[in-house]
């Protein structure tokens, strides 16, 4: 009767513990595929801007005496970020990587800031109905870049804090399960790229273009 007894817990923990281990790895795919598709959401928006600055430079390159120098700046940026290769569909796992990407992705956005301020030198430019479309995309890409992080960040949080909870931490490792790296603030990055122009603001008129002396 105590052989039967024993069995009988042991089964009993047993089954307990296949139940536990069920319903977490379960919950930790679930909270994983989360992580996975605000990362997704991540790579959209920053493509979407990727997308309109090529319009932008197009747009802006007509402008005469146009400051060369910026639109190289952003023209290199751009193509610093495409060679910055992260899985889309899946948040990367490696600190490093996401850092790596998030600075190429800095770098465009200081030097995407720096042309549209140097428009402003520019009120043939900026009284274009194409330029002032763009401007408009690329203040909501902007803003939608800063949301998807925070998502991101959010999901990432939930996320590990599961990994790291009593019974799923003893778990986890058996599962494969590893977490996730956040996106971090730089200094000074509190806010969103300030990209919105006041249209009813006088501009400065660029200097003519010098030409040679005639001699007489």
């Amino acid at each position: 009767m105590k052989t039967f007894l024993s069995l009988g817990k042991i089964l009993a923990l047993a089954s307990l513990f296949s139940l536990t281990g069920c319903g977490t790895y379960n919950r930790l795919v679930t909270l994983e595929q989360n992580v996975n598709k605000k990362w997704a959401d991540v790579q959209s928006v920053y493509q979407r801007r990727a997308d309109l600055i090529p319009n932008l430079v197009n747009t802006v390159a007509g402008a005469a005496n146009f400051e060369k120098s910026t639109l190289t700046e952003v023209t290199n940026a751009r193509a610093s970020v495409g060679q910055v290769k992260l899985d889309p569909s899946k948040a990367p796992t490696d600190a490093a990587e996401l850092e790596k990407f998030q600075k190429a992705q800095g770098q465009l956005s200081t030097a995407l800031s720096r042309l549209l301020v140097v428009s402003e030198n520019y009120p043939q430019l900026k009284a274009t109905e194409a330029f002032q479309n763009l401007q408009a995309q690329l203040e909501g890409t902007e803003n939608r870049i800063s949301v998807e992080r925070n998502n991101f960040n959010s999901a990432v949080q939930e996320y590990n804090t599961a990994l790291e909870r009593f019974p799923t931490n003893m778990l986890n490792k058996m599962f494969g399960f590893k977490p996730r790296p956040f996106f971090t603030a730089a200094a000074g990055a509190e806010k969103a790229p300030e990209v919105k122009f006041d249209f009813n603001k006088p501009a400065t008129t660029p200097p003519p273009a010098t030409t040679p002396a005639t001699t007489p």
